[in-house]
């Protein structure tokens, strides 16, 4: 599983011509779902996500989950962070999750989130979006499930 993690001070997706999400000050998560991909993997990865020190505190230095500052979360699922532009020009997803497991694994994460306390807005699986987003910083971070 692949997390991009972006602070941001507002973000939204859309889906088709409505807002299927929008958070303010918080976490914007792009999630991809690789093959071999499991149930604790999207738990592990959900939580690093909530619990990364990443907001400032009083000194302004990085050291507060969303959590802390009442922050929320987008979570967007995106496959293409599970392809492979290795070879070619031409991307390839062989690496990515079956849809119907990349969503249930998308959901676990989801849910995982959630269980946190945090609130959190999702995009549509599976459908073409429109990521907006205000990535304040810029504060961005890469997370996997695998080394």
């Amino acid at each position: 599983m692949v997390v991009v993690l972006q602070r941001v001070s507002e973000a939204s997706v859309e889906a088709g011509d409505r807002i299927a999400g929008a958070i303010g000050r918080g976490l914007c998560l792009l999630v991809g779902v690789e093959k071999g991909d499991t149930d604790d993997d999207a738990r592990q990865l959900a939580r690093k996500a909530a619990e990364l020190r990443v907001f400032p505190d009083a000194e302004g230095k990085m050291n507060l989950p969303v959590g802390a500052v009442a922050g929320e979360i987008l979570a967007v699922s995106q496959f293409t962070l599970a392809g492979s532009v290795r070879k070619g020009r031409r991307p390839s997803f062989d690496g990515a999750e079956e849809p119907a497991r990349a969503e249930e694994l998308f959901r676990a994460f989801v849910a995982a989130l959630r269980e946190t306390g945090a609130r959190v807005e999702t995009g549509v699986f599976q459908a073409a979006m429109t990521v907006r987003l205000a990535n304040d910083g810029p504060v961005t971070f890469v997370l996997t499930s695998h080394p």
